[in-house]
């Protein structure tokens, strides 16, 4: 497609000078300008090997070679009558597809000059309706300015009269008209401003509009230009499509002949093949039929104790008999026996090596299951051992807390079993067997706070600043039982007064050396005693920003 800032007058960028016994393939094109420019710089050459090192176009040979400079890269153009015409069929698509695009833009750009136009129309209705309310209002001021003559006249009119009497009152009179009609001149002078204004406004509306009139005519130009362009380059395309089209027909007509005359040779041969495997057969089946015979006599010689070799006299007749007596006689046994499935040995053997599989598979799974019960009992038993030491560790921890933020306090932590249901009375519990594995109660962590003064509590018996505090403690005692290397807290003195905020930051400097200590609050105390205080602001452009600073420390 053309550049737009192209018109249908001016005249395209001429071909950059190329290599000597090179042809321009733009020369070769006449009648698409945006063809000439984007074959400018492309040069037609028999051999590459001639091309120069300083070369900076696009070369192509007769063959279909082509070689990209800027990329460097080279490529060869498949070559075939079917892949060419589906080449060509997806050119042509890719063609059509470009005309419906531009004319789209045509008809996009068309449907903007006909806004544009109905804007301008709308402006100068606009503009005169803004003409009729200035001369109104110009009207309106005269008007008023003779008005305001005229009562200047009554004023001083009355000014020369007494101020008793009748005059007086017509003088009240005539100032609050006055009055009136300086008030009716200013509303008159807004409203004048304000037309004034939307005139202005829509002036400068027709005057961008009228600019843009022409930039549209410009850009309907350049697209009909593109569009007969395209309607000659597609007119080409089916030209040679049609050629190409005709040599394919041609070339599909001949493999067909090629394959007819292909599949009645295979017909031959199938039928030649099919009588070679008959006879095959055939032949097979008289060498099984004479095996069979020559089994059959082995076997009947070894049992009647004879030479496998055919007698040269036939038997005679009492011998015979006998034999056929022998011979239905056992037919009549195997009669009797029933069938026999030949295949019963085989599936004996396989069963049994399904047993073997199945016994290795169960004592892989006895040692697997052994070796991961043992694997669970070491589990569990370190689990137990952690949990006990942990657990001595903090409680530990948790009474030397208590006693720093509940001063004269005491407080300790205790396993206690979880309550699953009523007890057992005696003679209702089931005897448990020797072998089953007794059942380890589930534990639970229990608090016991003793304040100064005051009697044993639980945890659910104290005030909210009380649980506070022991919720700290127990919060440091795993600290100091399992340290980390920083702490988040997010509002854990919310409940607390003054002294019990002063024994909270006391503890937080006393551990401030083994961990980090970020806390969120809103307590001023709290503040005063951090290091670095940091706050989230919001800006006038409605951006949150975080500020920093770090406070100096107390002497």
């Amino acid at each position: 497609m053309p550049d737009a800032r192209w018109s249908t007058s001016e005249t395209p960028p001429s071909s950059p000078a190329g290599p000597s016994g090179f042809d321009s393939l733009a020369g070769h094109v006449h009648g698409s300008t945006a063809a000439e420019h984007l074959l400018r710089n492309v040069w037609v050459t028999d051999d590459l090997s001639a091309l120069p090192a300083d070369f900076t176009g696009t070369a192509v040979t007769k063959t279909g070679t082509v070689w990209f400079s800027g990329a460097r890269e080279l490529r060869q153009v498949p070559t075939g009558g079917e892949d060419r015409v589906l080449a060509e069929r997806n050119r042509r698509d890719e063609l059509i597809a470009a005309t419906e695009r531009a004319a789209a833009g045509e008809r996009a750009a068309l449907a903007a000059a006909q806004s544009a136009t109905e804007a301008v129309s709308a402006a100068d209705s606009a503009r005169e309706v803004a003409d009729r309310g200035l001369r109104e209002a110009q009207r309106t001021r005269d008007q008023a300015a003779e008005a305001e003559r005229r009562a200047a006249w009554l004023v001083q009119q009355r000014r020369e009269s007494p101020d008793e009497g009748p005059g007086a009152v017509r003088r009240a009179e005539v100032l609050g008209e006055l009055a009136a009609e300086r008030r009716l001149a200013d509303q008159a002078a807004r409203e004048r401003a304000a037309r004034a204004q939307r005139l202005a406004e829509a002036r400068a509306v027709r005057d961008r509009d009228a600019a843009l009139a022409p930039q549209a005519e410009r850009l309907a130009g350049a697209l009909q230009a593109a569009g007969a362009a395209l309607d000659d380059r597609v007119r080409a395309l089916d030209t040679e499509l049609a050629a190409d089209r005709e040599a394919a027909h041609k070339l599909a007509t001949d493999l067909r002949a090629h394959a007819q005359r292909e599949a009645e040779v295979n017909a031959r041969l199938r039928e030649c093949g099919a009588a070679v495997t008959a006879a095959e057969v055939r032949a097979q089946q008289v060498r099984d039929g004479a095996a069979e015979a020559q089994h059959e006599l082995d076997t009947v010689a070894s049992k009647l104790g004879l030479e496998p070799e055919p007698a040269e006299a036939p038997l005679p007749d009492e011998e015979r008999e006998a034999l056929e007596q022998r011979i239905a006689r056992l037919q009549r046994r195997r009669e009797q026996l029933g069938p026999v499935n030949p295949l019963a040995q085989d599936e004996y053997a396989e069963a049994l090596a399904r047993v073997e599989e199945l016994e290795t598979q169960r004592a892989d799974l006895e040692t697997a299951l052994r070796e991961l019960q043992a694997l669970i009992a070491d589990t569990d038993r370190e689990i137990r051992e952690r949990f006990e030491a942990t657990f001595e560790a903090a409680a530990r921890n948790f009474e030397e807390v208590v006693s720093h933020l509940f001063p004269g306090g005491r407080g300790r932590l205790r396993l206690v079993a979880e309550d699953t249901g009523p007890r057992p009375v005696l003679g209702d519990a089931e005897p448990q067997a020797e072998d089953e594995p007794e059942e380890e109660p589930l534990l639970g962590v229990e608090i016991e706070l003793t304040p100064s003064g005051k009697s044993t509590k639980r945890l659910s018996l104290l005030s909210g600043g009380e649980k506070s505090l022991t919720a700290l403690a127990f919060l440091f005692s795993v600290f100091l039982a399992r340290p980390c290397p920083f702490y988040i807290l997010d509002e854990v003195e919310a409940a607390l007064d003054d002294i019990n905020i002063d024994r909270f930051l006391s503890l937080v400097r006393r551990y401030a050396g083994r961990a980090q200590f970020i806390v969120v609050t809103h307590q001023k105390r709290t503040m005063e005693a951090a290091d670095v205080l940091y706050g989230v602001s919001m800006g006038d452009d409605g951006v949150s920003k975080v500020v920093s600073r770090k406070l100096p420390k107390a002497a």
